[in-house]
């Protein structure tokens, strides 16, 4: 059993799972996204009280809650109980890329130039992964939802809005990609 959960699975299944589950939502009438699970926990230990933001029926969102939960618990076991101690798969020209920007191919789900202890405690990793952090935060927000929320969701609602989020999301991604993480390396 072990090695069937563990083994790749194809580009397809995962796209089929995702339709099953957005066809759910839609029939039940709700939308998919992480981002607002962090407006469902203020408002839950009592943030509405001091910011009308946060003032909503928050126990409406609970089945978002419990996904949220799901994941935590699903990447969990992922990386305890269902690893392999393979490196990450990925492409010659990715690694190749890395090299450039003097970061090695990653052992684990990260490279650790950007993610390990010593980048996080240094001046340059505290920083880059702070204004990274609130960058994402502010755009969510400002964007009305994440990624997964505009691009899964909004998209499959035929939502304007989400085509423009996501546009946006791809055009950032590409200049720090190819412009900004380059300059900073």
């Amino acid at each position: 059993m072990h090695e069937f959960i563990t083994q790749s699975w194809s580009w397809w299944f995962s796209g089929f799972l995702i339709s099953v589950i957005m066809f759910l939502l839609l029939y039940f009438g709700k939308s998919f996204g992480f981002s607002s699970n962090l407006r469902t926990i203020c408002a839950a230990v009592g943030a509405g009280k001091t910011a009308k933001f946060f003032d909503f029926n928050w126990k409406g969102q609970i089945w978002n809650l419990v996904f949220l939960v799901g994941a935590i618990l699903g990447g969990t076991i992922s990386a305890t109980v269902l690893r392999n101690d393979e490196p990450v798969r990925i492409s010659k020209e990715t690694i190749s890329d890395l090299m450039e920007l003097g970061i090695a191919a990653p052992e684990s789900l990260q490279p650790s130039e950007l993610f390990g202890f010593d980048a996080v405690f240094s001046l340059k990793g505290f920083l880059i992964l702070s204004i990274g952090g609130l960058m994402v935060g502010f755009g969510s927000r400002y964007a009305g939802g994440c990624t997964s929320g505009h691009a899964i969701s909004g998209l499959s609602d035929l939502q304007i809005p989400s085509l423009i989020a996501v546009v946006g999301f791809f055009a950032g991604g590409l200049i720090m990609t190819h412009i900004l993480l380059p300059f900073i390396f």
